[in-house]
């Protein structure tokens, strides 16, 4: 869409012993909080918010928000049952002028944003935007040294998402590196964290990425459907009946790039 792209994941109930699915509510996970190096937050910035706000509201039921930000514009954020799970905006007329095309952006949450923005650099990123304060907190970007994107949180009175693994909310954070094993070392040295190979036995390797025990996000290496495009960070937001969603994204004016496709261990 020109409001930027997303991948959508079916929501599927993990086996229980018994061979049963467990309660999907189970997983369903309200924070309060977000482990230092945890992914936090998804906001898009877009040409078109209000086009947006029409195309993923139908799409995903989001409640919206309007909060006036000054010379910044205005920030939505959007809302599954009353819990925040990401924002939007207009993009500044620089980002416009530069071609920088409609974007969804990954939070990561850090201790000190201003120690991490720099260790970034000393690991070879290149900090796009220095640390600045912002409503709730403080925030930076950085690009990994391949060009991927992403943005580091620093909590204040926002710590980020209040609902994540539930339909309409975040669900997974998905790097796409032309070169994995360089991307493991730059992430593993600024985030700490933790890579293993989770599938990879007839196709590309995909490689779950953690934080002590828990998943955090995911890494695999650039799709031969993604020719041209940089290194990026996706975004995945979980849904329920991921085939009537498919046809509802045209019928609202979208574009499917991935059509729906069975996931090992997924969705």
């Amino acid at each position: 869409t020109r409001a930027g792209s997303i991948h959508a994941q079916s929501v599927t109930r993990p086996k229980q012993s018994d061979g049963s699915r467990a309660n999907t509510m189970q997983f369903v996970g309200e924070r309060t909080s977000y482990a230092p190096g945890t992914f936090c937050w998804v906001d898009l910035g877009t040409t078109d918010p209000d086009g947006a706000k029409r195309f993923y509201g139908d799409l995903f039921g989001w409640e919206m928000e309007d909060f006036p930000g000054g010379e910044r514009g205005t920030y939505t954020v959007l809302r599954v049952d009353g819990k925040d799970v990401g924002g939007l905006y207009g993009q500044p007329e620089q980002q416009r002028e530069q071609g920088v095309p409609p974007n969804w952006a990954s939070y990561v949450s850090v201790e000190d944003v201003d120690e991490s923005a720099a260790r970034a650099g000393e690991l070879g990123g290149t900090v796009l935007a220095e640390p600045f304060d912002v409503e709730g907190g403080r925030m930076a970007v950085i690009q990994d040294p391949q060009g991927a994107m992403v943005a580091l949180w620093q909590p204040g009175g926002n710590f980020g998402a209040h609902l994540v693994n539930a339909p309409g909310a975040l669900c997974l954070n998905q790097l796409n590196a032309v070169d994995p094993e360089k991307a493991r070392a730059f992430y593993g040295a600024l985030f700490g964290w933790r890579f293993e190979v989770a599938s990879g036995e007839g196709g590309p390797e995909y490689v779950g990425i953690y934080i002590g025990g828990a998943m955090n996000a995911g890494m695999m290496p650039m799709p031969p459907e993604a020719s041209g495009a940089p290194p990026h960070w996706l975004a995945y937001f979980a849904i329920e009946g991921l085939d009537g969603a498919n046809q509802r994204i045209g019928e609202l004016g979208g574009s499917v790039v991935v059509p729906p496709m069975k996931i090992p261990n997924g969705g």
